[in-house]
């Protein structure tokens, strides 16, 4: 299996973790991402690549009839377990286990990277209604914060990042030029600790092995201990969540 593959099957073991330590995703992104649509009403949503739900339980929570499709069983287990009132299927965005034209919109929250755009797009088109929104969202740390590029730095490992930043979305002729926007979030950690398990659900730091991941852990616990911002008590750490729209149009 090779490197990107290795990357995009880490999270299952993890399941757990990416549940208790992920962050989830702005209501604004959620709302902005929406508004082709022009409706305040509740809407039949996608959230392809769901995995354990952190996307899912910001659209449930706007009102929205939400469809989660995941491909692995123990992140899928673990989105079940923490969202309810979900319809939740296994399934890859090359093959979306869901009718034709039967949603509104199709969320994907930090995995448009690992798909193949080639196959994907024509069947999210498919299942898509016309008029309907695709919304790719990636979250990231805070570029202008110093102690924050300097943390990040300190949890490079071997593998650091291939496909791990937003990608474009590729022109296709069933969907218009994507629009795109950033929108300001903040990630609650209540200690140091709690901040490097969130980075340990990164597949970056998944795939290496034991030894490496114990020296970056231990690299990152000092430095967070060290930081007035970091060592005493709970802290956000600031995120902005990116946003890329477009809109299904009729064949």
């Amino acid at each position: 299996m090779d490197l990107h593959a290795r990357r995009a099957d880490s999270f299952g073991a993890q399941a757990e973790a990416y549940a208790e330590h992920r962050p989830d995703y702005p209501v604004a992104a959620i709302r902005w991402a929406l508004e082709p649509l022009g409706t305040s009403e509740p809407l039949e949503v996608l959230d392809l690549a769901a995995g354990t739900g952190k996307l899912t339980a910001g659209l449930v929570a706007e009102g929205h009839h939400v469809t989660a499709v995941e491909p692995n069983e123990q992140m899928l287990s673990e989105l079940v377990r923490r969202v309810h009132d979900v319809r939740a299927l296994p399934g890859h965005a090359e093959h979306i286990p869901v009718r034709d034209q039967s949603v509104d919109a199709v969320f994907v929250g930090t995995a448009f990277h690992w798909f193949d755009q080639e196959k994907a797009l024509p069947e999210i088109a498919r299942v898509l209604r016309p008029g309907g929104v695709l919304a790719a969202m990636w979250l990231d740390t805070d570029p202008d914060v110093a102690w924050l590029n300097e943390f990040q730095q300190l949890s490079n490992t071997s593998v650091e990042s291939q496909r791990q930043r937003p990608v474009d979305v590729v022109a296709h002729p069933l969907f218009t030029p994507a629009e795109h926007q950033v929108f300001p979030h903040v990630h609650r950690r209540n200690s140091p600790e709690a901040a490097v398990a969130w980075i340990n659900t990164h597949s970056r730091m998944l795939v290496i092995d034991d030894e490496e991941r114990a020296a970056v852990n231990e690299k990152m616990i000092a430095f967070l201990r060290e930081r007035p911002e970091t060592s005493n008590g709970p802290f956000d750490v600031p995120l902005y969540s990116e946003v890329f729209r477009t809109v299904r149009v009729s064949e």
